[in-house]
């Protein structure tokens, strides 16, 4: 009797606890479905502002399907800013199935998406970003490579480049050596920032239009531009270069001055050059 009892109670106990275990199984698979259908629900939702936040949002789902699919299909959105928000994301995504997408959106209407579609390519290693920075830094394309006609209207336009360069502001310049003093320098005419960002971005092409664009660019008007083309060309790790950069070293702007004594001497202890 006694060890019936105790057999009894085991069983009792076994039962009261089996829908305890069975619910905490289910609670734990709730979190996933609920923030997918808020994410869903959100990529679609009527206000602008709120969809552009849920893709900004979903860049830190790396190498998902699902996560990807909601962002590639905001890339045609009728927002500007929803777009803008689409492109970045999915680099940070690395959504590599989203790269046909993103040479799409090379054609937008929008200067904002097309560089932060070039953004998204660069990261994924896709060489024509470089067709939008080289166009960015030097105004004109690639001969013989395919920016159409529009897309080199947008990024030429001095009031569009400028008007995205105030409003990212220092955000488009990528390297810390800048600073301060960039910021102070910015106007709402000045478009140095993104270009200043292009000149950065073309360090890792290995075309020689591009690299000729950058010894261009030390001369550049803009002292931001020309220290962007120095961090640039200090990073391509040509010593050929160094003669071309030399006279950087007397320019009356300290930003650039010591930007090109860090560039030479960087590319000077290269293969034993001196």
């Amino acid at each position: 009797m006694q060890a019936g009892t105790g057999l009894h109670r085991v069983a009792v106990l076994m039962l009261v606890s089996l829908p305890v275990v069975l619910n905490h199984s289910a609670v734990s698979q709730v979190p996933q479905e609920l923030a997918l259908q808020t994410l869903q629900s959100g990529v679609k939702d009527k206000d602008a502002r709120t969809r552009a936040i849920v893709l900004r949002s979903l860049g830190l789902v790396p190498e998902n399907e699902t996560a990807e699919k909601l962002v590639a299909e905001s890339l045609t959105d009728p927002d500007d800013e929803v777009r803008i928000s689409a492109a970045s994301s999915l680099g940070k995504m690395n959504a590599r199935s989203s790269i046909p997408a993103l040479k799409e959106a090379l054609r937008d209407r929008n200067v904002g998406v097309i560089l932060a579609a070039a953004s998204s390519l660069r990261s994924l290693e896709d060489p024509s970003a470089y067709l939008v920075y080289y166009a960015v830094l030097t105004g004109e394309r690639k001969t013989g490579e395919g920016l159409v006609a529009e897309q080199k209207k947008l990024l030429s336009d001095p009031k569009k480049m400028a008007q995205l360069g105030f409003e990212q502001g220092i955000g488009f310049v990528p390297f810390a050596g800048i600073g301060l003093g960039a910021i102070k320098a910015l106007t709402p005419s000045d478009e140095s920032p993104v270009r200043a960002a292009a000149a950065v971005a073309l360090a890792t092409d290995p075309d020689p239009k591009s690299r000729d664009a950058l010894v261009n660019a030390v001369q550049d008007k803009s002292w931001i531009v020309r220290v962007a083309a120095l961090d640039a060309i200090a990073r391509r790790n040509d010593p050929v270069l160094i003669p071309e950069i030399v006279i950087c070293v007397h320019d009356e702007k300290p930003e650039v001055k010591y930007t090109a004594a860090a560039a030479i001497y960087r590319l000077s202890t290269l293969r034993g050059t001196k």
